[in-house]
């Protein structure tokens, strides 16, 4: 295995230990998702989303349909 391999395995175990002790100390806003949601203001509101809020909301979309092709093709795109 290369060190790239390495580096990977070592970011997904540093990965799983973060994640893993946000899940279990039941903690309001210290998983991924909650971070994510929370950047991206994906929480309903009662108003119109600003301009702002669309476009991260947008940019979060697009980057997540991207590595979802980028994935599933191969790296064709």
């Amino acid at each position: 295995m290369s060190g790239w391999t390495w580096a990977w395995i070592a970011w997904l175990g540093a990965f799983a230990a973060i994640e893993g002790k946000a899940l279990f100390n039941k903690t309001k806003g210290d998983t991924l998702s909650e971070h994510v949601w929370k950047w991206f203001a994906t929480a309903r509101v009662d108003h119109d989303p600003t301009g702002w809020v669309r476009l991260r909301r947008f940019t979060l979309l697009a980057f997540m349909a991207w590595l979802s092709v980028h994935f599933m093709t191969g790296g064709l795109f």
